[in-house]
């Protein structure tokens, strides 16, 4: 590689990865919101930053559940409402960064995802890959530091409840779940809920289903919750079902009264 390709790769790569006039990392809703509840909604947006392009990947696939959770930021926007809580929303695509994984996840920067290759995150140097974790994945993370660290210096009590969809099935094998209910080494509120959902009958819950949560697959239970020592859980909605305005207010209103009844349970708030 001759002198100046050498120089026209690295001011490329020393370039910031979003523009001054693109959003940030994430968004907070309700910010003075006065209950314990806590949300946080990794995979909320889809937006992929101009300097990336499409990341080779066609429209229609950006559209779907591999780009983003479909209904989740609504969800969280109306939940947080409901609650008086606190909410912090990420803004970009998880196939530019995931922000609910290790950094030293293999699906931190996903080069397939179900079925679909992500050619924008093949190859990446390393310097690359910082630029992801340096404008997207911390600023989120540290904002939610941030406001967890201020919460605890107050003495007010948090939940940590984080909000995400699934798909009604995957590689073609169908879920049976309309929600689930996944947790970690703390199942106080998750145990409390899966039984006030069941002991009501209408909807079939998943126990650590469609996903389980780990400290290799998973970041904010394991880090904000288990490490802090905060009640919390996590929240799968099937997407179907909260796809659109009205039934994410439907499900808003359900979970709102299944976390503050549960939370009650469990003696938590």
């Amino acid at each position: 590689m001759s002198a100046a390709a050498v120089d026209t790769r690295a001011a490329v790569e020393a370039t910031a990865l979003l523009a001054a006039d693109e959003p940030p990392a994430c968004s907070i809703e309700n910010p003075t919101g006065a209950s314990p509840f806590f949300l946080t909604c990794d995979h909320a947006g889809r937006r992929i930053p101009r300097a990336l392009g499409d990341l080779g990947v066609a429209a229609a696939e950006l559209d779907r559940h591999i780009a983003w959770d479909i209904g989740a930021a609504g969800l969280t926007s109306r939940l947080g409402a409901r609650l008086d809580a606190f909410a912090i929303v990420q803004t970009y695509s998880r196939l530019v960064v995931d922000c609910n994984r290790p950094l030293d996840s293999p699906t931190l920067i996903p080069l397939r995802s179900e079925r679909t290759d992500i050619p924008g995150n093949a190859n990446l140097s390393t310097a690359q890959r910082r630029r992801r974790i340096d404008e997207i994945f911390a600023p989120y993370h540290a904002r939610t530091v941030a406001e967890l660290d201020a919460r605890r210096a107050a003495g007010r009590p948090t939940i940590l409840v984080t909000v995400h969809s699934f798909t009604p099935a995957y590689l073609g094998v169908a879920r049976p779940w309309h929600c689930g209910i996944l947790y970690h080494r703390d199942t106080r509120l998750a145990h409390a809920l899966l039984r006030l959902i069941r002991e009501e009958g209408e909807w079939v819950v998943g126990d650590n289903e469609p996903y389980s949560v780990s400290d290799t697959s998973d970041y904010a239970i394991p880090v904000y919750g288990t490490q802090r020592g905060l009640a919390n859980v996590e929240l799968e909605i099937r997407q179907d079902l909260i796809a659109d305005a009205a039934g994410q207010a439907q499900w808003a209103e359900r979970v709102a009264r299944w976390l503050v009844r549960a939370s009650a349970t469990a003696a938590l708030a």
